[in-house]
């Protein structure tokens, strides 16, 4: 059975049919899935935004008649994956049992359309901060009235900061709608979510716990949608080889210590910054004087203090809610109009008082104290089993992604049973300084997985000096994460499911000036990690179909989309090719000796300074044309595209042991453990012509022969380096394109290829630059 399918895990690598490993190279599609799109509410618009039973979203991720058009893109970037998000609340926001099968329609067509891409795909559950309606995306708005929430009380009380519902949502606190995991609404709905049953036994709904009512929700939810696309009956394992858990799950208050104090673990910290206790006091009326904070190069730092004052309003539905639309019953034990931790003795209303602050710190009948990995590995593999059993009894091959909480020890789960040979490590990783402050700091950075896990004496010690070492940084952390899955997992392939760069750096100068050198050199800096990390597949964050320079995301102010309509990019369709294009323009040669080409400087870091000051590749320049007022000109740049868009192994005959792409230098270079195989079926590269012209770039290999050519055979027009190699080590290297800089002009038949390139591959011959 294991030969017939697409993609197959041997001995903790991706393979294809023919033995061949596979790198999942592939990006995130699309953050437009976590709005609605009838009607059409991005988080920054309140209108209709507490009609939540009746949204639609039957255009997300985008319409099916775009489709092509967006996946013709993506793969000309070289993709060849996809991490397809979708939420909750898509399929079963009119109430509990209520599935959109028009929106599941619209999701097996535009999954049709992927595979004429022969893209791979898993599916992506995603949330963020439980739901649109604490603020984040994901769960549908009935989730939270079943826990007894009202969400038209959240901005009063600061139970949740709320894009659609803040004052003035121009002014909307950058990266502050992360900090809704610590306030009271999210924090209280995944500790429901995940521990209902020890810590809210009151609560119960339809003759369960709420534990148990939302989880079963979910997973019905997620299986009713593998089912559907099982039926297709052309997609299951063609296209969509597997399905992921939970996006970003979280613990809320389980293993909480102190409940009057904020806990020492809690990293972030974004103006008003309560206690849980604070919270759960504001949450029931009552004002209190809070801590504020700011998020600063070297992390948090507190600012001042501030009032939240409900005047008497609460986070909690009414006594005398009418609640009779979702047809549930709740159990008279769990009384409305009153906090539900007050219900579970954790305070006393009538005389505000904290009863017990250590209420989340141990479990309640081994007596465990519930440090993270202690709830990874109980609460949150108890849930991952539900999701993965349903799921596998449905679509019986699926290689399940395990994605466990953010930068936190995965689960201990090695040499038992679940430690499953088709799984996979799924884990985050953002450079928290850049995704905070929008800047990116060349200067220095921090080794956050470093602090977390213990490695250093003092935080200080962390600090990473210069460029270079900020790069090795990144990829070190990664490394760890790799390690740690493999020590605690099991032999599992590791995909990093999100990493990116947020586009609106040093307040929107790039949309000012074209000038992207600050994201391109962030955006390599987190590429160069990557690849170092030895990790057999990631998936950018982000894809966004209707990012714009004023909203980006139209998200919670967040801008991480490698494509926006108010910047250029690659042509987003086929263009006809002359038909010695068509063909191998490069002999199948033997191995290589020497590269023609002189040697160029060994640092390989990409910064704002040497991007303008001594770029040598004239694909590699992110900025439009100068101008003389640039601050005036609101010209659009290239997004970056250089960084992103690189060469990369698509198939290799043998395991990787180390690829990587020096943007500066334009030099790819791959080495695997080689073994033979039939011509049919070589090493295969992802080689972006922009970077690479087959006519003006050297190859070097270690054995065997070679060949460029250019073919349509996955619907759009891709350069790939096909080479034919011996067993045992073998090396490849690739030398692009190098000239000045400033060599806009050349000879007749230079400056035709360059007019070439611009109509079949975008490039821009005058600027020197990706469209």
């Amino acid at each position: 059975m294991a030969s017939s399918l697409r993609l197959i895990i041997e001995d903790g690598q991706f393979q294809d049919a023919h033995g061949r490993h596979v790198l999942l190279r592939g990006i995130n599609v699309a953050g437009d899935a976590k709005l609605p799109s009838e009607p059409d509410v991005p988080s920054h618009v309140a209108q209709d935004f507490f009609d939540g039973d009746n949204v639609k979203f039957h255009s997300r991720p985008f319409r099916k008649e775009d489709a092509h058009i967006h996946f013709s893109r993506l793969k000309r970037f070289g993709y060849n994956t996809i991490r397809y998000v979708f939420t909750w609340e898509a399929i079963e926001a009119a109430g509990p049992g209520k599935y959109d099968e028009v929106w599941i329609q619209h999701t097996i067509e535009v999954l049709r359309a992927a595979k004429e891409y022969g893209f791979y795909i898993f599916m992506d559950p995603h949330q963020d901060v439980w739901s649109r309606y604490c603020g984040g995306s994901g769960a549908p708005m009935w989730t939270v009235y079943a826990c007894g929430l009202n969400p038209q009380s959240f901005a009063a009380t600061e139970a949740a900061l709320v894009h659609n519902t803040y004052p003035e949502p121009d002014k909307f606190p950058k990266m502050i709608w992360s900090t809704n995991y610590v306030r009271l609404a999210a924090a209280t709905i995944f500790t429901l979510f995940f521990a209902g049953r020890d810590f809210a036994p009151k609560c119960i709904i339809d003759g369960t716990n709420i534990q148990d009512y939302l989880q079963a929700h979910f997973i019905r939810a997620c299986e009713h949608l593998a089912q559907r696309i099982h039926e297709a009956g052309d997609l299951e394992n063609d296209v969509i080889f597997g399905w992921e858990s939970l996006n970003e799950p979280n613990r809320g208050l389980i293993g909480h210590v102190d409940l009057s104090v904020i806990p020492k673990e809690q990293n972030l910290k974004k103006g008003t910054c309560p206690t849980f206790w604070q919270a759960i006091l504001t949450g029931s009326g009552r004002a209190c004087e809070v801590d504020t904070w700011d998020m600063g190069g070297l992390g948090p730092y507190k600012v001042g203090r501030a009032l939240i004052d409900p005047h008497g309003e609460m986070a909690w539905l009414p006594e005398d809610y009418d609640e009779s639309r979702y047809g549930w019953k709740r159990d008279p034990g769990w009384k409305l109009g009153e906090c539900l931790w007050a219900q579970h003795g954790v305070w006393d209303p009538s005389q505000d008082t904290l009863l017990q602050k250590n209420y989340f710190e141990k479990h309640p009948t081994s007596g465990e104290k519930l440090d993270y990995h202690a709830f990874t590995n109980t609460y949150f593999m108890e849930f991952y089993r539900k999701y993965r059993d349903a799921i596998r009894a449905i679509h019986k091959d699926a290689i399940m992604l395990c994605q466990p909480p953010t930068l936190e020890l995965p689960p201990s789960i090695k040499g038992t049973a679940d430690d499953d040979p088709k799984m996979v490590y799924a884990p985050h990783y953002y450079d928290g300084i850049t995704l905070m402050t929008k800047k990116w700091n060349r200067t220095w950075n921090v080794d956050v997985m470093g602090i977390l896990r213990g490695r250093y004496w003092h935080p200080a010690f962390a600090i990473k000096v210069g460029e270079t070492a900020i790069r090795n940084c990144f990829r070190d952390q990664l490394a760890s994460m790799r390690k740690e899955g493999l020590d605690y997992m099991g032999n599992h392939p590791c995909v990093l499911t999100e990493f990116g760069i947020p586009y609106d750096m040093d307040d929107k100068y790039a949309y000012k000036t074209g000038d992207y050198s600050s994201q391109s050199a962030a955006m390599d800096a987190n590429h160069f990690a990557v690849e170092g990390a030895a990790m057999e597949g990631y998936t950018l964050w982000l894809y966004s179909a209707t990012n714009d320079h004023q909203r980006g995301d139209q998200w919670n102010g967040e801008d991480l989309s490698i494509f926006s309509v108010d910047d250029q990019t690659l042509p987003i369709s086929s263009v006809p090719r002359t038909p010695d294009l068509n063909q191998s323009t490069s002999s199948l040669l033997k191995t290589a000796t020497t590269g023609s080409r002189k040697e160029v400087e060994d640092e390989t870091s990409v910064t704002p300074g040497n991007l303008k000051r001594t770029l040598t590749n004239p694909s590699i320049s992110s900025s439009s044309p100068p101008s003389p007022n640039p601050e005036l000109t609101n010209a659009p740049g290239y997004r970056a595209a250089e960084a992103y868009v690189r060469p990369a192994p698509i198939v290799t005959n043998g395991p990787i042991i180390n690829y990587g792409f020096d943007l500066r230098n334009c030099n790819f270079t791959l080495e695997i453990d080689g073994k033979s195989a039939p011509s049919d079926f070589p090493t295969t590269v992802f080689l972006p012509e922009y970077h690479f012209p087959k006519e003006q770039c050297t190859v070097v290999v270690s054995s065997g022969k070679w060949e460029i050519s250019t073919d349509d055979d996955e619907r759009s027009w891709i350069q790939k380096l096909r080479w034919w190699h011996g067993e045992g080590k073998q090396t490849l290297k690739v030398t692009g394109l190098i000239r000045p800089h400033n060599a806009l002009t050349g000879t007749a038949e230079e400056a035709g290829y360059l007019e070439q390139c611009q109509q079949s591959y975008g490039f821009d011959a005058k600027s020197c630059s990706v469209m």
